[in-house]
């Protein structure tokens, strides 16, 4: 069982506060503006792409020692895994797709335990790696919330549902530093994970929040947000690595 400082308690503690707080925010925004989910949707779809392609799969690649195809191979069957799963899921439910959302959103508050795992996990380092870490993460749960609370309503799941994921959550990475207090898991397998999230992530973003929010209003202003998404959180984790 790792160890911690006094002084690392306390950072982590505001920290897990800070991250539950900013991924509410996030989707407590996206449930106001449902009047503009267009946009909303277009924005998130922008951002849950760019999280796989500009922060998982780098930090995959980083963590197996730059195997960069293997990170790739657990990326795609990622994808694949998820979509078989996501099909099935919506056959079995006639097409209604109720089941979907709590897929997707599931998936989501998942990749958010994980981020508090990381955090955790680098503290575990020093704390300045733990920092540094913990900024990058902190900088996108805003996004996560509200790609929760998207991605649970365009599942079908209804929005009293994508309230209860958001507030899952917004506690995931709080349980996600818990466990790193306790376990300490390996590089490879956290590599394996990441690239799998990527994976599911490029799923969600492309192939369900991508089209949904271009045929809700095929326009313009619909396009720019999802740039707007990617290159927000592009420049997110580019500074996170100065």
């Amino acid at each position: 069982m790792p160890s911690w400082t006094l002084a690392q308690n306390l950072w982590l503690t505001a920290i897990g506060a800070a991250t539950g707080l900013a991924t509410f925010i996030g989707g407590a925004c996206a449930l106001r503006f449902r009047s503009r989910q267009h946009l909303v949707l277009g924005f998130s779809a922008g951002a849950v792409i760019a999280v796989a392609l500009f922060d998982l799969l780098p930090e995959a690649i980083d963590l197996s020692g730059g195997h960069a195809a293997s990170a790739s191979a657990i990326l795609g069957a990622g994808f694949f895994g998820y979509m078989l799963i996501d099909r099935a899921s919506l056959i079995s439910t006639s097409g209604e797709g109720g089941r979907r959302g709590h897929l997707g959103a599931g998936s989501l508050t998942t990749h958010s335990f994980f981020d508090g795992l990381a955090i955790g996990m680098a503290f575990q380092a020093s704390p300045t790696v733990g920092v540094v870490v913990a900024a990058a993460i902190l900088a996108h749960d805003f996004a996560d919330g509200m790609n929760t609370v998207n991605i649970s309503l365009l599942g079908g799941s209804g929005a009293r549902a994508a309230r209860v994921w958001l507030i899952a959550d917004a506690l995931a990475p709080i349980a996600g530093l818990g466990a790193a207090r306790l376990i300490v898991v390996s590089p490879a397998v956290l590599a394996a994970t990441i690239a799998g999230l990527a994976g599911v992530f490029l799923y969600i973003g492309a192939a369900e929040l991508l089209p949904e929010s271009h045929h809700r209003h095929p326009r313009l202003w619909t396009s720019a947000a999802t740039v707007l998404g990617a290159a927000v959180i592009y420049l997110v984790v580019a500074a996170s690595r100065l």
